[in-house]
């Protein structure tokens, strides 16, 4: 099924588990493909992502793993399913939804650039220099046929989790200026994940991607090439603005992950290894038997009040501002006790109350080592709803 067509130039179709777009007028592209096709090429006549498997549940379908260790053969026989010319066509896989696809368009004067974005962030996200856990090592075995060379170890299969991108732009771009769009497609879709706070499953820190994002460029052919695509134009605005919409949008379809979504403590807290149950055990054991019972039926409403998410989202970004050198450590007792004592008023309503609870919190062990610190933020979650409902 046709969705949309843009600038007399690319029509963008859907069929079964396939979004395909056929670029009717020629383009430049530059992508991740992983097949002869990726790179850059002014011949392509399709850019497609397709859908491998899915998400959850270790689904080895023959599809993923022909992907993984068979590139070529994986963007031949898809496309061949298709109908379309296999040498011709620039090929993204996921495990996303292609029913969840966003399809963002911006214009400014003569230009236009449309962003078409899957995404799926639940098990891998990851920021930038994390650990990593696969070396692709320099012997390669053969793919079946000769027709690729690509390694055979499994453990390069990927999560589930990718970002796909695909931007058209209306205008040709020099080759360098296809780099830089691609450079800021990237910090977009960095800049989504940023504002919905989703965390590393590799580290402590905010996610800036994926582990397998995946991503293509298409710039239509002809007329004079603009030979910049940075932050400072208006392409690299138009760019920057599709994409991180393209990116929320995606992830509200396929991961229910939304901006309202996120006001929640647990959200600020997940990356340092606890759960939600784990967070409302670790505050309950701090309480009486009746304040913990309490705790326990009420806890998702009391970790989404607006003033506790701010007050756990700040004490959080401070633990973040030592680690990172931005503030002395030397600080670290005063900062926590009163970003604690924040948190304390927060849950209890009581903002009163913050001397006498920053008095209470100093006396307690205060850490940038996480367990320490997420103990430290329980005491104070603690010592705010013990006295929510005192006189």
């Amino acid at each position: 099924m046709k969705l949309a067509e843009f600038y007399s130039g690319i029509e963008i179709h859907r069929q079964e588990k396939i979004i395909y777009v056929h670029l009717i007028a020629p383009h430049r592209v530059l992508s991740t493909c992983r097949s002869l096709s990726g790179g850059m090429h002014d011949d392509l006549l399709y850019v497609y992502n397709h859908q491998s498997c899915e998400p959850d549940g270790d689904h080895n379908h023959s599809l993923m793993h022909l992907a993984i260790d068979c590139p070529e053969q994986y963007r031949k026989a898809i496309a061949q399913r298709h109908s379309l010319p296999f040498q011709r066509c620039a090929t993204l896989g996921t495990a996303a939804n292609m029913n969840n696809a966003a399809i963002c368009h911006e214009t400014y004067s003569d230009l236009e650039v449309v962003a078409v974005c899957t995404a799926g962030v639940e098990r891998n996200a990851g920021r930038a220099g994390d650990p990593s856990s696969y070396y692709e090592p320099q012997t390669r075995s053969e793919c079946a046929k000769g027709e690729s060379e690509e390694t055979d170890d499994r453990s390069a299969a990927p999560f589930a989790g990718t970002i796909n991108a695909m931007v058209f732009i209306n205008r040709e771009l020099t080759p360098g200026a296809m780099v830089t769009a691609v450079i800021t497609a990237t910090e977009a879709k960095s800049a989504a994940l940023q504002e919905l706070e989703v965390p590393s499953r590799y580290s402590e820190g905010l996610a800036t991607g994926t582990g397998t994002d995946q991503m293509a460029v298409a710039s239509k052919l002809g007329g004079e090439a603009i030979a910049y695509a940075g932050k400072h134009s208006k392409l690299g605005e138009l760019i920057g603005r599709t994409v991180h919409d393209a990116v929320i949008q995606a992830l509200a379809m396929q991961n229910g992950l939304t901006p309202a979504g996120q006001c929640s403590a647990f959200v600020h807290l997940q990356r340092l290894g606890i759960d939600e149950v784990g967070l409302c055990q670790s505050i309950g054991n701090l309480l009486s038997r009746d304040d913990a019972y309490l705790l326990q039926k009420n806890f998702s409403n009391i970790i989404c009040d607006p003033l506790t998410v701010a007050a756990v989202s700040a004490i959080v970004h401070m633990r973040d501002k030592f680690i990172w050198g931005t503030l002395p450590e030397g600080c670290t007792a005063e900062v926590f006790c009163l970003y604690g004592a924040a948190i304390s008023a927060a849950v209890s309503g009581k903002t009163r109350n913050i001397p006498s609870y920053m008095k209470t919190l100093a006396a307690l062990p205060k850490s940038l080592e996480k367990h320490q610190f997420l103990d430290f933020v329980c005491q104070a979650f603690a010592m705010g709803f013990s006295e929510k409902w005192s006189e």
